[in-house]
């Protein structure tokens, strides 16, 4: 049987906001770079071969170009205009995916995330039409009632990075549906037409970083990868 193609839909929506910072948080620099880049090197160490599209807001597809310059980023990807939510994006990216693949969809801002990882994704996804990357909490959980709030069992939960990888069948049938308020992820997404959701595990370096916090993290992380 033919091997599908493998896409990565690394999606780049951040405007700054929670990062208190002047320009996107996909834009600001890890190890002399963006963290968009480090992001797009790790697909790329993981299949030379893959399709990646990149979906940012049209305002920055010129400021993207220019980075991109700017740093000599000789990495071959797609730009795609994002929506204005991230279903949107995601749907947007799709449109660029053609016929049977394997198609992962990625935070931007999730630069550490590990080549093993990917590759355990896309087998599972290729195996069982899904694969979420997932780990354990590493606190206690509460959960919040109407009279205040109780503690729940941690080790039947699980916290949910990306990629998420999908059959590119599943990923569009799922795009087709109207949005919807409960939809945080693909998997929330996908999940709501009835299909199953294969979890895979992730690792706590696979950071999304958001907050001047994760910036701090995400520097020690650069400087001590394998």
């Amino acid at each position: 049987m033919a091997k599908l193609p493998k896409y990565a839909i690394i999606v780049a929506g951040g405007s700054g906001s929670r990062m208190q910072a002047a320009i996107p948080k996909q834009f600001l620099e890890v190890a002399g770079k963006p963290i968009l880049m480090h992001t797009i090197e790790q697909f790329y160490k993981y299949n030379p071969q893959i399709r990646i599209v990149v979906v940012l807001p049209q305002q920055q597809l010129d400021a993207w170009r220019k980075l991109c310059q700017k740093h000599q980023f000789k990495l071959f990807h797609m730009t795609v205009p994002g929506g204005d939510t991230r279903f949107g994006s995601v749907k947007n990216g799709l449109d660029t995916v053609f016929g049977e693949a394997l198609v992962a969809v990625h935070d931007g801002v999730r630069p550490f995330v590990e080549v093993k990882t990917i590759e355990a994704a896309f087998e599972a996804a290729e195996k069982d039409g899904s694969a979420v990357v997932a780990v354990s909490p590493k606190d206690s959980i509460r959960e919040l009632t109407d009279d205040g709030s109780r503690a729940v069992p941690r080790a039947k939960y699980k916290l949910v990075q990306t990629p998420q990888c999908f059959r590119a069948s599943i990923l569009r049938k799922a795009y087709e549906q109207p949005e919807q308020e409960h939809f945080t992820d693909d998997a929330s997404v996908v999940e709501s037409i009835g299909e199953a959701i294969t979890l895979v595990e992730g690792s706590y370096r696979n950071i999304k970083i958001t907050t001047p916090e994760d910036l701090i993290l995400a520097e020690a992380f650069a400087g001590s990868q394998p």
